[in-house]
Order: C-alpha cells, then sequence, then structure tokens
C-alpha cells in the first residue's frame, strides 16, 4: 500500500458514485456525513485527523487498493 498517496478530487468522486445521497452534496464514504461542494469533502478529509475521524486514512487505503485491482487487471489482460 502507498501510506503516502495523495487523495485527489476523482478519487472522491469515484467512490461517492458508488453510494447515492438522499439530499444534494457529497458523502464522506469513511464518516457518512455530507459535505455541500467536493471543495468541503475534500478539506474534511485532509483535515479529518483533527476532527477525530480517520476518512484519510480510509480514502488511502481505497484508493491502495484500487491501484492494486488496476494493476492485476492489467496482468490479467491479454497482450496484442
Amino acid at each position: 500500500a502507498s501510506g503516502g498517496a495523495s487523495i485527489t478530487v476523482r478519487d472522491i468522486l469515484t467512490a461517492s458514485q458508488r453510494q447515492p445521497v438522499p439530499q444534494r452534496g457529497y458523502q464522506c464514504m469513511s464518516c457518512c456525513r455530507v459535505f455541500p461542494t467536493l471543495w468541503s469533502l475534500k478539506i474534511h478529509i485532509q483535515h479529518s485527523s483533527q476532527e477525530g475521524y480517520s476518512c484519510k486514512v480510509y480514502y488511502r487505503r481505497l484508493k491502495a487498493l484500487w491501484e492494486k485491482e488496476h494493476k492485476e487487471r492489467e496482468a490479467a489482460a491479454p497482450k496484442a
């Protein structure tokens, strides 16, 4: 796992697309809080440990798992 992996807006959007939110906003997939903007969610993730949450750890681990899956799919794909 890449412990220092940076969480991008694309990572947040990919995660949030898997869980529909009944209200307007973006839901943190770790703590389930809903934020009005993508920017506010990203700030929350970056500073989650100061708020008593481990959201940054969750997103880093999720990103590492996605990268591992992507590499495994590329390795399994038939070479042309």
